[in-house]
């Protein structure tokens, strides 16, 4: 019964995160350097990431008694692409210390623990299943 919402709400999670990696890509390969959503990078974290990084937890302990392997993979899509993000800031850590002043690399270690921590809810819902 709670499969249904865990299901919406972790797809509503990939998508955000896709939008979101497409307005980084998008800021790299303009001149100014900023993406199609206007706004900076600490608002577009809060408003497209932070959800991306609740919502597959919450959609795990939702249906945590019902089995799906769609979800558990889902899941894990979510979390591998909060790790591709993170990866990515890695890479750019030096340039965007440039730019804004601040250490990435304190923020990027929890973004790329709480992408395992979604691998590893996904990987326990398909051997649930």
């Amino acid at each position: 019964m709670a499969l249904t919402p865990a299901l919406i709400i972790t797809g509503i999670a990939i998508a955000l995160l896709v939008v979101y990696g497409v307005d980084v890509i998008a800021g790299y390969s303009s001149d100014g350097g900023e993406g199609f959503i206007p706004f900076d990078h600490k608002i577009r974290g809060i408003g497209l990431g932070l959800p991306a990084l609740i919502l597959p937890i919450v959609a795990y302990f939702i249906s945590r008694k019902e089995s799906s392997k769609s979800l558990g993979i889902m899941i894990i899509v979510a979390g591998v692409l909060i790790i591709v993000g993170g990866a990515v800031v890695i890479g750019n850590a030096e340039a965007m210390e440039e730019a804004s002043g601040r250490s990435m690399l304190s923020e990027t270690i929890p973004l790329i623990i709480a992408g395992l921590v979604q691998i590893g809810l996904g990987i326990l819902k398909i051997k649930k299943s």
